[in-house]
């Protein structure tokens, strides 16, 4: 299928590993030109020479910033003022218990996981609809849904970037740009797979022997009963990138392997 990306233009924020650059891969690979991102030029610059080299794609740039820091957001939006298709993937967390997590950190992850999409889609906003086409894309959670006892912080600023997405949707009524959601489950990412890694060496058992009881005692309603690989949640985002998905607004769609425990 050809999801008629060729000559649109597209910022993934935080790809250079995990979801972000399994995305920027696939925007790639159908043909569009784009932007990866990272907090480190080395590490944007590895990304952008990989995807060119794994896609054959040489229309592929990199844009270093910190998403914690405002001034470095505004220099990325001075270097490009203007997108087609905006994907708001950065995000951090920490699984940390309530009573440990100072307001300094919560301040940090609204900063990166909401404001960082609140700033892009400000800038990029207009200019979609002056246009009349547009997607801007925000990669939540099923921790926005379903808040994890062990990260709060993680779950709230999830929640957010839902409603966040919801209120620009309402922003694009009769025309061609589109603002949607989508919520990966537990997903095999760099972070992810580092963290099991940990635990696992803790507790003196393996890898597969850790994700197996993660799913059944942290995460016991999915129905996948494995992680979810970053070219899953890849391939929805990237179709909701597309003009294919143009009757899909304001939506939040899962890519969660049936954790959350509701039809709707």
């Amino acid at each position: 299928m050809d999801l008629q990306l060729k000559n649109k233009t597209a910022l993934v924020t935080g790809s250079t590993a995990g979801i972000g650059y399994a995305i920027a891969k696939l925007l790639a690979a159908e043909g569009a030109s784009v932007i990866v991102n990272g907090r480190g030029a080395e590490r944007v610059t590895e990304a952008v020479e990989k995807i060119k080299a794994e896609t054959g794609n040489s229309n592929i740039k990199g844009i270093a910033a910190d998403f914690a820091d405002v001034d470095q957001v505004n220099n990325l939006i001075k270097e490009l003022p203007e997108v087609d298709i905006l994907v708001n993937n950065i995000g951090i967390f920490d699984p940390k218990e309530f009573k440990d997590i100072p307001d300094e950190e919560w301040f940090k992850f609204f900063e990166v996981n909401v404001m960082s999409g609140v700033r892009l889609s400000r800038a990029y906003f207009g200019n979609m609809l002056a246009k009349n086409w547009g997607r801007i894309i925000f990669v939540s959670s099923e921790s926005g849904v379903q808040i994890p006892a062990e990260m709060i912080h993680y779950g709230v600023t999830k929640t957010a970037q839902i409603s966040v997405a919801r209120g620009l949707a309402e922003l694009t009524v009769n025309t061609g740009v589109t603002v949607n959601t989508v919520l990966p489950g537990p997903t095999a990412s760099e972070g992810v797979t580092g963290f099991v890694q940990a635990v696992a060496d803790q507790q003196g058992i393996t890898p597969a022997e850790m994700e197996k009881e993660f799913f059944k005692s942290m995460r016991g309603t999915s129905l996948l009963k494995r992680f979810i690989t970053t070219e899953e949640i890849a391939n929805m985002v990237t179709y909701l990138a597309s003009p294919l998905s143009a009757a899909t607004n304001g939506a939040t769609l899962r890519v969660d392997g049936g954790v959350i425990k509701t039809a709707f």
